[in-house]
């Protein structure tokens, strides 16, 4: 037989065995920053896994988890693997959706102490399920500007000794600086950043934040009272900008060193220095939160609709982006993701000092930080409690309600709900 004839017949008979060449083609849903670390690394999953393509979708941060809420709810139109922002993992808990990746044959158990006991903790139940697994960190720190505190005479260990002393640096540095007879430095965005890194820290063995081991509100609890009465103190004194975060209010307030310190996760760096506010390096520096409390703000996480369609390969992606070290630290370097997988802090990295931050070796900082933070499983209704929570926070600051009483109404209002 002509020598070309029998490599045409092998390569048909190859392309007839079952699964020959077969791909498998899964989808990624993101939002930004996620997308720009994702499509960099994906080229190697690829290499990893030739069975496998990635399509990756992007949506805006709110867009994105708004389709999603919607795909969950209709069965239909999520991506294979989707992103969540911790902020809407509650809800996710409630409303059902994804797949149990404690249960087979994901197992997702087995790489539970590769990562921080607290991050693992938000995307548990307390009934034991695990709905996503957790990519980076928001430990909470303090970011503030070197020269602000310099045209006061400020010592930032002296400012986060205890809330009392942060207040009282916000009544020296809130002022006018240019002389038009306006205020144009303020302490802080938003007194409710204040209230909430209160609420979420210092709880009691056992608890969540929103409710007890048995399921009762703790709204009314001193925790919840400490954090109203400090962020409506702020308010009164006319100490903070009354700026959301998010906004185009917020960008300019860091570009022009209109808040003098954020609260924020470590995340915010990434952001400063990529787009929000470059033109500042060396202007910022980070500290521990006030008064000496640890707490979690932000985080991200990957999840597997039960939609999907192709599970395996999804859980494969999955553990690509989470469970390795180089691929936690690979976020880390090119968007300031900080890494859920403890093993990556001891880093060469971390040792490294930040020009963006006058040189500081922050990391060091953002480890301690996400080491000491203490999980709590998720709860169904934290996000009933916490949409409450919030109205009940305005109601104090911005319509000069009691604190008692919105706390009362807002007890009131979750102990029914959660019935």
């Amino acid at each position: 037989m002509h020598a070309k004839a029998r490599q045409f017949l092998l390569v048909a008979a190859l392309l007839l065995l079952p699964g020959a060449f077969a791909q498998t083609q899964i989808s990624i849903g993101l939002f930004p920053d996620l997308d720009s670390h994702v499509n960099a690394v994906l080229e190697q999953f690829q290499a990893e896994n030739p069975d496998i393509k990635v399509e990756v979708r992007v949506l805006q941060h709110g867009d994105h988890h708004t389709a999603l809420v919607t795909n969950l709810a209709t069965g239909s139109g999520a991506a294979d693997v989707v992103a969540i922002d911790v902020g809407f993992i509650a809800r996710f808990v409630a409303d059902g959706g994804l797949v149990d990746l404690n249960a087979a044959p994901y197992n997702a158990s087995q790489y539970q102490d590769l990562f921080a006991e607290y991050a693992w903790l938000q995307s548990s139940t307390t009934d034991g399920r695990l709905i996503a697994m957790p990519t980076d960190l928001g430990p909470g720190v303090m970011f503030y500007r070197r020269d602000r505190f310099e045209q006061v005479g400020a010592n930032i260990d002296d400012v986060i000794a205890d809330w009392n002393s942060y207040v009282e640096f916000g009544r020296q540095v809130t002022r006018d600086t240019d002389g038009d007879g306006k205020v144009d430095v303020f302490l802080i965005a938003d007194a409710s950043d204040v209230a909430r890194a209160i609420m979420r820290s210092n709880i009691a063995a056992g608890d969540g934040v929103f409710f007890d081991a048995a399921g009762n509100a703790l709204v009314e609890s001193d925790r919840f009272k400490e954090a109203f009465r400090i962020a409506k103190e702020i308010r009164d004194a006319g100490l903070d900008a009354r700026i959301g975060s998010w906004t185009n209010e917020w960008y300019e307030a860091f570009k022009r060193g209109t808040v003098a310190t954020q609260l924020s996760g470590a995340w915010l760096l990434g952001h400063l220095q990529n787009w929000m506010a470059p033109e500042t390096a060396g202007m910022w520096g980070a500290s521990d939160l006030p008064n000496g409390i640890y707490g979690s703000w932000g985080g991200s996480f990957y999840g597997i609709p039960e939609q999907s369609q192709n599970k395996e390969a999804a859980w494969k992606l999955v553990q690509f982006l989470t469970t390795r070290p180089d691929i936690q630290l690979a976020a880390f370097e090119r968007i300031g993701a900080f890494p859920a997988v403890t093993s990556t802090y001891g880093d060469a990295l971390f040792d490294e000092e930040i020009p963006f931050l006058a040189g500081q070796k922050a990391r060091q900082l953002f480890a301690r930080v996400a080491q000491n933070i203490e999980g709590r499983a998720t709860n169904p209704g934290d996000q009933i409690a916490e949409e409450i929570v919030n109205s009940a926070l305005s109601q104090v600051l911005d319509e000069g309600r009691s604190i008692d009483e919105a706390l009362a109404e807002a007890q009131r209002l979750i102990s029914r709900r959660a019935r």
